[in-house]
Order: C-alpha cells, then sequence, then structure tokens
C-alpha cells in the first residue's frame, strides 16, 4: 500500500496553491486523480517520485517511509521503488528501444520480456525518431517497469495522441497494468481516459482531493 499525506506551495499561473491531500492507494489498484491545468496534478507525482520535496506530510510504502517532514527524512528518487511515464516520453534519442530500457536497468532478459509485453519485440533496435507515438509511449512505460517498481506513476500518459490512438493505447496499459499488478497513480484532465485505465478515481480541485467515483 502507499499511503500519502503530502502539503506544497506551488504556483499555476498568476495564482498560488497549497497542495493539501491524503489517498492511500490501495496495492495493486490504479488510482486515477482527475483535474483541470494547475490543479496541482503533476506537482502530486513529482513529490511522490521524489523530484519535488513536499513542504510537509509523509509518503509511506508499506512500513518505509519515502518521505516524513516531522523526521525531515527524504529518500531520493533513485532509491524510491518508483517508475514514471512523463507525458513527452522522455525517451534518449539516441538510444535504440532496448538501450532505453537498459539505461534504467542492465537486465537484458526482462528488457526483452517487457518488450514482448507491449508489442515492441520486434522495434528493440530501432530509435525513437523510427517510433510511432504509441510506440514511444509503450517504450517509457516498458522502462518505468523494468526495475519493477513499487509505485508507477503516469503522466497524461495519453494526452499527446490522437482519439483512436488514445483509445488502443488505453486498452494496452490497462493489459500491462493488469499483468504487472502494479500499484499505479496516474492524473489526467480526461474523464474517459480516468474511467477506462482507473480502478478509483479522485478529483483535485485548488490543491485539494475530492471523492468521484470508486470501483467502476
Amino acid at each position: 500500500m502507499i499511503h500519502f499525506y503530502l502539503q506544497k506551495r506551488f504556483v499555476a499561473g498568476q495564482r498560488e496553491f497549497h497542495l493539501d491531500v491524503e489517498y492511500a492507494v490501495t496495492k495493486g489498484s490504479v488510482l486515477g486523480i482527475l483535474g483541470p491545468s494547475g490543479s496541482g496534478k503533476t506537482t502530486l507525482l513529482r513529490c511522490l517520485a521524489g523530484l519535488e520535496r513536499p513542504d510537509g506530510g509523509f509518503i509511506r510504502q508499506d512500513e518505509s517511509f519515502w518521505y516524513d517532514g516531522s523526521r525531515s527524512l527524504f529518500v531520493p528518487p533513485q532509491k524510491r521503488q518508483v517508475g514514471l511515464v512523463f507525458q513527452d516520453y522522455a525517451l534518449f534519442p539516441h538510444l535504440t528501444v532496448l538501450g532505453n530500457l537498459l539505461y534504467a536497468s542492465n537486465d537484458r532478459r526482462r528488457a526483452l520480456e517487457l518488450l514482448d509485453l507491449v508489442h515492441l519485440a520486434d522495434h528493440a533496435h530501432h530509435f525513437p525518431r523510427e517510433l510511432s507515438g504509441g510506440q514511444k509511449q509503450r517504450t517509457a512505460l516498458a522502462r518505468a517497469l523494468i526495475r519493477k517498481p513499487e509505485l508507477l506513476l503516469l503522466d497524461e500518459p495519453l494526452s499527446a495522441l490522437d482519439e483512436e490512438l488514445r483509445d488502443s493505447l488505453g486498452e494496452e496499459i490497462h493489459r500491462v497494468q493488469a499483468q504487472t499488478g502494479v500499484t499505479t497513480v496516474l492524473v489526467s484532465h480526461s474523464r474517459k481516459e480516468i474511467e477506462l485505465l482507473s480502478t478509483e478515481v479522485m478529483e483535485l480541485r485548488e490543491g485539494r482531493l475530492d471523492p468521484v467515483r470508486h470501483d467502476f
């Protein structure tokens, strides 16, 4: 289980907000967080990943703390068991699909297994410039999974794709998550995307989480 309580000041546009959220994500589930641009969704993911330091609160993975403001405890991102898929994929252009995975972990066997899982085994030696948007996103997903994370974070995973591709890749992400069983938090402004991928849904409004609908 991932249990977090986070406080964080952030600025969106000309406004200042205060992220003040608490949630316990059940192991193996997918928490979808809805919210408009500037509501704090990406800030929340970056705090969970360790890319930003909260102002207060805690992040606990089972009995281990990744962050505890009361003890000034902060585990850096490379020591957290977290996989992160960015909206813009963040692939290394000079590395092949396989090379991008091996950069994250030098486990060639697992890399090939994951490429097979995301249907990219035939593209292992292609470079990102040779891939479609959907193939780049699946590469990023496989790379995020190679270190067997306890938590997978997805930042608007389908927003850069056209509608037809969003539907097919959304089904692909759902299949991969179900097969791996990794606990997942995804953020999006798209209700359709959230409903397609999530088992639990919350809405983030001006830094606070409100329930929407669960287990649909």
